[in-house]
């Protein structure tokens, strides 16, 4: 990956949606070229797909929380990933070191949405103890990180 790669993927970060001619004209690049090097940053595994960015307030999902989880023991691992991704309401989980396995980002429409899904996990067996936090404002939130040019 070169510099102008970097700028073909500030530009699809920005908007996926962006032509390879409005790239081209934004990075001083040919369609062709930003084409080809579309395809390959997607061939490679860089690009791993398109989205789209959906403001949860506007869909009615304004109860955001952070759920860290421990497991009781490793062996529960499997099933407890398989339960979360199940859950529509659990928008990322990570698997993490320190006092907790894991935490969780829950997005739903109101503490009732939130109590749903903390029965479901505080009631998985494999899980020893929860902590969860209630998010009143979110500062920052990017879903692809690049390097700074």
């Amino acid at each position: 990956m070169d510099k102008i790669d970097m700028k073909i993927l500030r530009c699809l970060r920005d908007n996926a949606r962006l032509t390879a001619s409005a790239i081209g004209e934004q990075i001083n690049l040919s369609v062709s070229a930003v084409i080809e090097r579309i395809r390959k940053l997607e061939s490679s595994g860089v690009i791993k797909g398109y989205t789209i960015d959906i403001d949860q307030s506007k869909m009615g999902n304004n109860m955001v929380a952070l759920m860290e989880v421990s497991l009781k023991h490793p062996d529960y691992y499997d099933s407890f990933v398989e339960l979360v991704n199940k859950d529509c309401n659990i928008s990322s989980c990570y698997y993490q070191t320190g006092e907790f396995d894991f935490v969780i980002h829950i997005v739903t429409d109101s503490t009732d949405g939130l109590e749903q899904v903390y029965k479901e996990i505080k009631g998985f067996e494999g899980v020893s103890r929860t902590e969860t936090h209630f998010v009143l404002k979110t500062v920052k939130e990017e879903s692809s990180v690049l390097p700074e040019e």
